[in-house]
């Protein structure tokens, strides 16, 4: 049996530290990152907290010379020097030193085995020390100064040890890194930190700005324009609250009450709409965004620039001197004040509103026109004036109109009622995009790959009609084929069954009433900017529009015809519901779909590079759990679509956003066939199967529209 010797320790005393020398043995060498500055201010708060490890010195002939060296805690001798020196310790002060005299273990040993043995202490035990600091009152301030640190660091420390406890635990046992755990400090909901963790589980990226987004995404950022028109301290003075990430740049943080923003939004827009209607409108509407195609069938009143006062132009004329001095003085200079570029940017807005005045209108118009009012990216109003709505023409220029254009006046007032449309009667409606059609409850059939509901596939093929628009308006000669085919049909083919989706008078049906936020689409500020540049180049009085004309060139009037036609395209599917209100047959729907797919096949219509992804809110939200497994089977496969198929619904469709994001995924209705001939075998008399089931519908049959559509 083997007998355990007992060990003994080495003794510690206090040495005056003038008797102390640094050894040449310790294995410390290299001293960058070693703060010595910042121990000895720690020593000087609370005193040594850890003796000093010394051996006896020996001269040449092994004789103690009555000195100690220090071969380990070299970094704590150079800082109670740097005290010595400053004279707040004075150099015969006693230093708690444990003596070494252990001639088998060398002074290096001692050094390495002190240093190597040593064991930081954990992120999370300073994370929560600091925060037992603050709740016993210590300020933000003070735990800065005693750690030698800055108050933003220490309340990013404060904000981790916030986090959940339970994802402590993780972090703790090294089940996710400090800058997931960082990210999670975005949201101070411990239950969503949670649910966020648990839903990474299934997901292979768990990276920390896919976290952020997570815990962010039912907030509004700083920068959304909303929240520029209202003003954020406007929104905070009213007791919302803003989440800020303290570790990146956050861009202002996120607002996370959304009601009260937009009602803050609702209330200074109906606020700006009264003061403008004041102005002798007949209505007003006001909204964030107003649908594609708000304008749609109305007329725009001619206003009358006024005439500059001497006051104006003397003002303005100063304002340029002031500009121009400031551009002389500063256009060298590569680091400008910042009240210089306050100054330059107030020129620059108080030249504006000299130069850019509200036009006149005559009163008499006036009292027949309206306004719209929106908001801006930047945040600021947007007021369009001098709006006619049709059925708010003159008695006897509406009888001048004609039966073709006076049916579509009551049609257009027919699609407001229907839509709910922004513009009223009142003096300030207020409006927006319409509400989304959920289909209904769908928790009895949600496993099911039940047929898209018309509302969806009407949204979508919206935005299939605004990017063919698009697309086929950079496509002269294809914009040439397609109105050639229209005419054709309509000279020689009277009672062909045979449609185009291109509506020859170049009026196409309004996208505005059946989905909502195209203003911001790729398609949509393509089709503007290339409108605007146009309607610079064209003349103001049409009857001088011929003459310009002819002298284009043919590039250029191949470019202005392709742009005009493209307008004529109606590629929108419609419920069959609409059919029996002498809208449009049955046989012209179908046939219109079909032909804007041979017309998207000719313009190379690309729907992904056109803008459109799955979100939740523009198809994953409103179709079942079948449909969007089918989703990310198609786009990633059955063993991603299988890592979603026990998350409830919500869960599922964000997710799902997730995993389709940059995919390139369509769903069905916006995708273009490809141009090789499909045997129907359902096929009744020569004619598709579409058609017969569209007219058992009065028969109490079920539809069964093109893209496998039913109502839901």
């Amino acid at each position: 049996m083997t007998k355990h010797v007992k060990i003994v320790l080495s003794g510690s005393r206090d040495i005056p530290f003038n008797q102390l020398v640094l050894s040449q043995a310790n294995v410390r060498r290299v001293k960058a990152g070693v703060s010595i500055d910042a121990l000895a201010a720690d020593i000087a708060r609370r005193g040594l907290l850890q003796s000093l490890t010394v051996r006896a010195q020996h001269d040449a002939e092994g004789a103690e010379t009555g000195l100690f060296e220090v071969p380990a805690g070299g970094r704590r001798f150079r800082a109670l020097e740097k005290l010595v020196k400053q004279r707040r310790m004075a150099k015969t002060q006693g230093v708690p030193c444990i003596v070494r005299d252990d001639d088998q273990i060398s002074a290096e040993e001692d050094s390495l085995a002190e240093n190597v043995h040593r064991e930081a202490l954990h992120p999370l035990d300073q994370f929560r020390a600091m925060r037992q600091l603050v709740t016993q009152g210590t300020d933000v301030e003070t735990v800065a100064a005693t750690f030698m640190t800055t108050p933003a660091v220490v309340k990013q420390r404060l904000r981790l040890a916030s986090v959940s406890p339970r994802l402590h635990e993780v972090y703790a046992e090294d089940g996710m890194t400090l800058e997931q755990l960082m990210a999670f400090s975005v949201s101070e909901d411990h239950e969503r930190q949670e649910q966020v963790w648990e839903l990474l589980q299934s997901s292979h990226n768990r990276q920390p700005y896919m976290i952020r987004a997570k815990l962010t995404e039912q907030s509004v950022r700083a920068t959304d324009k909303r929240v520029r028109f209202v003003g954020l301290d406007t929104y905070v003075a009213a007791g919302g609250y803003v989440l800020r990430d303290l570790f990146e740049d956050d861009q202002g943080g996120w607002l996370q009450d959304v009601a009260l923003l937009d009602a803050q939004v609702d209330e200074k827009l109906k606020a700006e709409g009264a003061r403008i209607g004041e102005e002798g409108w007949k209505w007003v509407a006001v909204a964030v965004d107003f649908a594609y195609d708000y304008d749609d069938g109305m007329r725009v009143i001619d206003g009358d620039q006024p005439e500059m006062t001497e006051a104006d132009e003397a003002q303005l004329t100063a304002l340029r001197e002031e500009a121009e001095a400031l551009e002389a003085e500063w256009s060298s200079v590569a680091d400008v004040p910042d009240e210089i570029d306050a100054r330059v940017t107030a020129i620059d807005e108080e030249i504006s509103a000299i130069v850019s005045r509200p036009l006149v209108y005559q009163p008499a118009e006036m009292a027949r026109a309206g306004v719209f009012v929106s908001v801006d990216i930047d945040g600021s109003l947007y007021i369009e004036r001098g709006y006619v709505r049709p059925e708010d023409e003159p008695v006897e220029e509406a009888s001048e109109i004609g039966d073709e254009q006076g049916a579509v006046a009551v049609d257009r007032e027919q699609q407001d009622d229907d839509a709910d449309a922004d513009t009223g009667t009142a003096i300030v409606s207020v409006g927006g995009a319409p509400g989304a059609d959920n289909g209904g409850d769908e928790d009895e059939q949600d496993d099911l790959l039940r047929p898209l509901p018309d509302r969806l596939v009407t949204e979508l093929t919206t935005h299939r009609t605004l990017a063919l628009r698009n697309a086929v308006a950079c496509h002269p000669q294809v914009a040439f084929a397609a109105v050639l085919h229209a005419l054709t049909l309509d000279t020689f083919y009277h009672y062909s069954s045979a449609a185009s989706c291109v509506e020859i008078l170049v009026r196409g049906g309004s996208l505005g009433t059946h989905a909502p936020g195209m203003n911001d689409s790729a398609s949509a500020r393509a089709i503007d900017a290339r409108h605007a540049s146009w309607a610079e180049r064209l003349p103001d009085q049409p009857q001088e529009l011929w003459e310009v004309l002819i002298a284009l060139s043919a590039e250029d009037q191949a470019a202005l015809f392709a742009h005009c036609a493209s307008f004529g395209i109606n590629a929108v599917w419609e419920p069959a519901n609409r059919y029996n209100e002498g809208r449009v047959s049955a046989r012209t729907v179908s046939g219109r779909i079909e032909h804007s797919n041979v017309l998207a096949r000719a313009a190379d219509l690309d729907m992904v590079a056109a803008g459109w992804t799955a979100t939740v809110d523009n198809y994953l939200g409103r179709v079942t759990k079948a449909r969007i497994l089918s989703a990310v089977d198609e786009a990633k496969g059955a063993e991603v679509a299988a890592r979603l198929t026990g998350l409830k619904k919500p869960d599922m469709a964000k997710e799902a956003e997730r995993v389709l994001a940059d995919s390139g995924w369509l769903a069905e209705p916006l995708r273009t066939p490809s141009a090789e001939p499909v045997e129907d075998p359902a096929a009744i008399d020569g004619e598709p199967a579409v058609e017969a089931e569209a007219a058992s519908e009065h028969d109490g049959g079920e539809s069964e529209e093109p893209f496998a559509i039913a109502a839901e």
